[in-house]
């Protein structure tokens, strides 16, 4: 749940520059002090040892730093494709009024107006929690096409949509509150594995027997603003509704919009 607090309340920009700071910057300290401490590290006679130990530990970091990332992204993928049916269904019902009476139409468009707001007020809410207001405010709705009155053989073929659609679109938001409440980030024993491979890759990277330091220090450098990159990803990444790369309530705020822009 940290990551969580980090990710909701400091920017992302800001997350990145003082994991670079804190990690690179970390480094470039411990390897000074350690080229004090073990003048030995200075030659190059372990080298072909780390040599070795280096292209493994590197090879398995970025399997694994690959795989978490691919993995997170399509959690994130996942949750967008949700968001994009919650919406669409909603922008459906939206466009279907036209087909319904004056009266009719009018008291859906204020339904799902209200519906609509109620929902993206809950999404934007920190914890994206179930509201009671949108509870009611969908319960509203089903209660207005109970009310409608179906005369033509299109109507009522509306009205039977448009019950799906009210069946998709809440099942379409309990997935997103379901998603957002049981979202706890990476558990302890992935980012153990992550802090552990990270600080391999570092630790080879300032044993790396280099005479002169002004060679030295910029490669372990190099190796810690990659590593802080990656946990910075690992991140933003975790947490589908948290976040720069958050999935949006955008898809919601069409509806709205199509509601305004086409009037019944």
């Amino acid at each position: 749940m940290m990551s969580r607090w980090i990710v909701t309340h400091v920017p992302s920009g800001l997350i990145l520059v003082c994991l670079m700071a804190i990690i690179a910057g970390g480094a470039v300290l411990v390897s000074m002090f350690v080229r004090r401490r073990f003048a030995a590290l200075t030659g190059d006679e372990h080298n072909d040892v780390l040599k070795f130990t280096y292209g493994f530990i590197g090879f398995v970091y970025a399997f694994f730093i690959g795989f978490v990332v691919s993995s997170m992204w399509g959690q994130i993928n996942t949750a967008d494709a949700n968001a994009r049916t919650e919406g669409a269904t909603a922008v459906q019902l939206a466009t279907d009024t036209s087909g319904f009476d004056q009266a009719d139409a009018d008291r859906i468009r204020h339904d799902l107006v209200r519906y609509t707001n109620a929902a993206i007020a809950e999404w934007d809410q920190e914890g994206n929690r179930r509201s009671p207001t949108t509870d009611a405010a969908l319960a509203q709705l089903y209660a207005t096409y109970d009310q409608v009155e179906a005369v033509t053989d299109r109507q009522k073929s509306l009205v039977a949509s448009a019950y799906a659609n009210l069946d998709k679109l809440g099942q379409a938001r309990t997935v997103r509150l379901l998603t957002d409440q049981q979202d706890q980030g990476p558990p302890w024993p992935l980012w153990t594995v992550i802090f552990l491979t990270s600080a391999l890759v570092l630790g080879t990277a300032i044993s790396y027997g280099v005479e002169k330091p002004h060679l030295h220090l910029p490669m372990v450098a190099v190796v810690g603003l990659v590593v802080a990159a990656n946990l910075f990803l690992i991140m933003e990444l975790a947490h589908p509704y948290t976040g720069e790369i958050a999935t949006t309530s955008d898809s919601l705020r069409e509806t709205l919009r199509v509601l305004d822009t086409h009037p019944s």
